[in-house]
Parts: C-alpha cells; sequence; structure tokens
C-alpha cells in the first residue's frame, strides 16, 4: 500500500512575548519609582519560546484513516497546520502525495462578504479544480450541506452550524486525495454527525486518506484503523486503534479520577475493619499491561488481599461496572474462612467480550456482617479488543460479542450454496452465487 504522507523529525517553535510585571507592594513600587520614573514608567517586555511538536514522525497510507487523540493544548491542530501548509516547521519535514482538503476550523478557507455559492466555487478553485468539475458536484455540495435556502446569502450571516455544514460538504465532494479533519464536527448537530461519519467512511472507501482530530473516542474507534497519541508535543503511542484509544482513556482516568490512597484505591468511608486490606489486582496473562484485556476469549483474574486477624465467618462481593457505573456483573460467596497472611484470590472466565472502554471492579470483604474492606479496584481495567458490532455506533451494545453469520441460498435450479462470514467491525456482507 502506497505512502501519500510521511513525516519526519517534525517540530514546531513559537515565541510569545508578555510585559513584566511589577509585584512586592505598594512600597517597593514607590521606590523604583523614586529610583527611576523613566524606567518605571517604561514596562519590559519579556520573551519566551515553547515548542508545540517535537521530533514527531509517522506516515498514513493510502485509504487509511489516521486519528489523533490527546489533550488540549498538546499539539494536534499545530500538527494538523504544518500538514495543510498553513504553518511551516521549525525542524523536520513532511511529504504529501496528493491534493489537500482541509477542515481546521469554522470558516476556514471562506470569505465572510461572498455568498456561500462564490466560496463553494472559491474553495474548489483553491484545490485547482476546474470550474466545470466543481459545477458538477454543487447541487450535491448544497444539497448534504441543507442549506439550500441560504446558499445566495453572505457566510457572514451564517451561524456555527451552517458555517460546519458547508465546509465539511465542500472539503468532502471536491474529492481531495487527503482529507484532514479537526474537532469542528462537534459543533453540528446529532442528525449532521451521523451524516459527517458516513461520509468519512465512504471517503476512505474510495481509497482517499483521511487525519482526524476527535475527543470522541467513540468515533475514534469506530473510524481509524490507526490512532497516534499525541501529549505534550510528542507522539506518545501510535497503533491499531481500539488499543491506543483504550491506553489513552486509562491513562485520563488515571490522572484525572477520584481521590485515592497512596497505594492506589478508593477506601470506604467510616471505620472499616483493620483485619484485612485489597492490596492490587491484574490480569494474568496480559503481555503488555496487567490491568488492559486485548484479548476475546478465557480470563483469569487476580486479587491479592491481606488479612492481619483471622476472618471466621466472610463474606466477599465482586462488582464490575462500566464508565457509566452501569451494573455489569456481580458475584458473592459465603462463608470464607481467612488464615493470617497474604491470600490470591482468582477469577476464571471464558470470556470478557465487552464493548472497549474502561471498567472499574468493586471488591468487598466482610466479617460476620462487620465491613472488613470496600475498594475500588486501580487503575481501572481497559477493554481494548476490536470491535465487533454494528458499524454504527448508536446501535453498539454493552458486550461485543463475536459471532459468524451464515446465509444459505437456493438457486432457480434448486441448488443451494452457503457463505459464510465473520462479524466484523466494517459490517456484514455475504454472496450468493447462482446458476
Amino acid at each position: 500500500m502506497s505512502i501519500i504522507i510521511q513525516a519526519c523529525g517534525l517540530g514546531k517553535e513559537y515565541h510569545r512575548t508578555h510585559l513584566q510585571q511589577y509585584g512586592d507592594g505598594l512600597r517597593h513600587l514607590m521606590d523604583r519609582f523614586l529610583r527611576s520614573p523613566w524606567q518605571f514608567f517604561r514596562r519590559q517586555e519579556c520573551e519566551e519560546s515553547f515548542w508545540a511538536l517535537r521530533d514527531v514522525s509517522f506516515e498514513v497510507h493510502q485509504g487509511e484513516v489516521l486519528g489523533l487523540i490527546g489533550r488540549n493544548g498538546a499539539g494536534k491542530s499545530t500538527l494538523l497546520k504544518i500538514l495543510s501548509r498553513i504553518t511551516r516547521p521549525t525542524t523536520g519535514w513532511a511529504e504529501i502525495r496528493g491534493r489537500v482538503g482541509s477542515l481546521l476550523e469554522v470558516g476556514t478557507g471562506f470569505h465572510p462578504e461572498l455568498t456561500g455559492r462564490e466560496n463553494v466555487f472559491l474553495n474548489g478553485a483553491i484545490l485547482g479544480m476546474p470550474k466545470q468539475e466543481i459545477t458538477s458536484k454543487f447541487d450535491e455540495i448544497v444539497a448534504f450541506a441543507e442549506i439550500e435556502k441560504f446558499i445566495d446569502t453572505p457566510v457572514k450571516r451564517y451561524s456555527s452550524g451552517m458555517y460546519v455544514r458547508l465546509a465539511f460538504a465542500v472539503a468532502a465532494h471536491l474529492e481531495p486525495e487527503i482529507l484532514l479533519v479537526d474537532e469542528v464536527l462537534a459543533v453540528g448537530d446529532l442528525g449532521f454527525q451521523k451524516k459527517c461519519l458516513g461520509k468519512i467512511k465512504e471517503v476512505s472507501g474510495e481509497g482517499r486518506s483521511i487525519v482526524l482530530v476527535s475527543h470522541q473516542m467513540n468515533q475514534v474507534r469506530r473510524l481509524c484503523q490507526r490512532v497516534a497519541w499525541v501529549d505534550d508535543g510528542v507522539i506518545k503511542k501510535i497503533g491499531p486503534g481500539h488499543e491506543v484509544v483504550s491506553t489513552y482513556e486509562a491513562a485520563m482516568s488515571r490522572g484525572h479520577g477520584r481521590s485515592v490512597e497512596a497505594n492506589g484505591g478508593q477506601r470506604s468511608s467510616g471505620n472499616p475493619d483493620p483485619k484485612g486490606r485489597f492490596l492490587q489486582w491484574e490480569i494474568l496473562g496480559s503481555a503488555h499491561n496487567p490491568h488492559e484485556l486485548d484479548w476475546v476469549g478465557p480470563v483469569t483474574l487476580k486479587f491479592s488481599l491481606k488479612i492481619q486477624s483471622l476472618i471466621s465467618r466472610g463474606h466477599y462481593g465482586i462488582a464490575l461496572r462500566n464508565s457509566q457505573q452501569q451494573l455489569i456483573w456481580a458475584w458473592a460467596t459465603e462463608p470464607l474462612r481467612l488464615e493470617v497472611g497474604e491470600h490470591e484470590l482468582r477469577h476464571t472466565f471464558p470470556m470478557l467480550p465487552l464493548r472497549p472502554g474502561l471498567y472499574n471492579w468493586l471488591a468487598t470483604l466482610y466479617d460476620d456482617g462487620r465491613l472488613v474492606d470496600w475498594w475500588d479496584c486501580t487503575p481501572e481495567m481497559a477493554v481494548a479488543t476490536e470491535v465487533q458490532q454494528h458499524p454504527r455506533d448508536e446501535w453498539n451494545g454493552i458486550l461485543n460479542l463475536p459471532a459468524g453469520f451464515e446465509i444459505s441460498c437456493v438457486s432457480g435450479q434448486g441448488q443451494v450454496s452457503q457463505t459464510r462470514s465473520k462479524a466484523s467491525r466494517a459490517g456484514f456482507g455475504s454472496e450468493c452465487d447462482g446458476n
């Protein structure tokens, strides 16, 4: 597969200037004024520099959708501006093979005094398209943007939603080989967002490449074959979409989660019995991260428990919740007798076919009805398996079950042919061959 975008060692340094601030109170200000009135009123400017991007390298292949995720200010938009030739890199280079269509912010490339119709032709001309080709696509663009009544109105009178609808319609329908999309689709309504997502799938299916910045992780999972996590100007991780998104979500959860104790777990309020304490948990057999599940198959979880005083009539319970605190599964056993020392509690499942995302285990221990420990297990469990559900996100449920699919077709001559396929993130398909 041919490489459409190749970036090597990209870096972007910015300089910012700010006025020197005075402090130290009124007495020190008066002292400075009396010593040098001229210098007092001539406030000096201080210049600082910072790197928005540092040593960024990656490739995008033909027909691939690459997602860029990360916190605000991480450098994602700067990277798109370099690829769009809006700004030059300070270090490194990027080679782009093909015509680029950019949708970086509301109204990018639009002249506010021109009408919607005139801006469509202006954008097409910027992309290097002849007028005849733009004319052939014009009706389709207007219909997609749903602004037929306002197409001859100056765009400065458009709402932000109308701006986005027209800008995306122009960028997607004028057939650039490469489409760069920043987090602008969030401005549109839900119905238009669905249309845009469908169009992005259609564009990538036609062999065109897309670089997409988004904070909506479900959309990134659904659309992107590969994802790059940008953090503090560098690519922290790049790889298959479901793996990188789950790693990013887990990191954000740990960094912005609830208050936890030094051992990494939120404990019950009140005065729990000091007889025992949960120490840690992990997924056995995980090659990379003991708290990340990236396969569909048998799973064994281990919970470590330290008992300091004999528990003679113990009750142990465990529950699994998703990020919306919806209960997925729970189980308990009693009575338990636990001697002093460290214990390993293991749960074996034939599989955990959960929708990719973050999940939280809750482990509890009682003795004779009295609470010993109540632990919201941290880190959270990140499920990073490939999506095996409907290609439209709104039809994705809690379970992510891999399933076979089979059609039996009876031909006109009475012969039977069968086609089998496996459910995948791309959808469901089969063929029936008749005579």
